[in-house]
């Protein structure tokens, strides 16, 4: 991001902010037109994309320090979606979903196509890619798992309007019905505790009786994915399973490593 339009982002977060911040106060919430009025008070243009000022401190970047010097210990401000063009300050404890430095990498055949690798880029849509051509949503959930929609924009009441980055439906061997959302995260996007409770909250309401299993997925450093499959446990997202998957030629597979998995 450009620094110009990072300082611009910042200044408009701040005024928000602290035009409602209140000693005590635990949520704050903002509409889409009080951010413009608030670039107007500011005397600067607003930006052309509104949606990527809040998408940027949700994913990309931390809050202005001004911002984070009010949180108590252990707490956290998020943004949240909070209905239509309308938005939430909110604390929470402090969350941070990241690859674990001490997971062994499983190695996988790759079967991406040569063509999808050629153009394929650091970023969330090839990341959807690599991880559908690999099927390695059914490797780690132990399901057979079908696509069923990619960046499905859709609204669940009391959040408004929200995308799934990918959503599979998976069947298990006794013929069980699964409803698995995905969000995929690349380059220095970050994983969003926020995106994972707006998903299953959205499996729940448009898939009632359906048993959820959220997963995020990310690129490591080294190209290897990291899976994690996200819970609602006492209202606060839980990772409960988390797998680093290396795809490699099939030559280059160790036999004794794929006997050893079983264990």
């Amino acid at each position: 991001m450009a620094r110009k339009t990072r300082n611009r982002y910042r200044a408009l977060i701040e005024k928000i902010f602290f035009d409602r911040h209140a000693e005590g106060a635990n949520a704050l919430e903002f509409t889409r037109q009080e951010m413009k009025d608030a670039a107007a008070d500011l005397g600067i243009a607003p930006p052309d994309n509104l949606g990527d000022t809040i998408y940027s401190f949700r994913f990309r970047t931390d809050l202005p320090e001004s911002v984070t010097a009010t949180q108590p210990e252990g707490m956290e401000w998020t943004i949240e979606l909070a209905g239509r063009s309308r938005y939430r300050f909110s604390l929470a404890k402090i969350a941070r979903i990241l690859p674990r430095d001490d997971l062994a990498r499983i190695d996988i055949p790759d079967a991406t196509p040569e063509a999808i690798r050629a153009y394929a880029l650091d970023d969330e849509q090839a990341l959807l890619a690599i991880v559908r051509y690999n099927r390695l949503i059914d490797t780690f959930l132990g399901l057979t798992t079908y696509s069923l929609q990619n960046h499905l924009r859709t609204t669940v009441k009391g959040i408004g309007q929200i995308e799934i980055d990918e959503l599979y439906i998976g069947i298990d061997k006794r013929g069980c019905h699964y409803v698995v959302p995905v969000q995929a995260k690349g380059g220095k996007d970050r994983i969003g505790v926020a995106q994972a409770m707006q998903d299953i909250r959205f499996a729940e309401e448009k898939f009632p009786g359906v048993r959820c299993r959220a997963v995020a997925a990310r690129f490591m450093e080294d190209g290897a994915v990291a899976l994690f499959e996200l819970a609602l446990r006492d209202g606060e997202v839980r990772v409960a399973e988390e797998r680093h998957y290396r795809l490699v030629p099939a030559e280059r597979l160790d036999r004794d490593a794929i006997r050893d998995y079983r264990d």
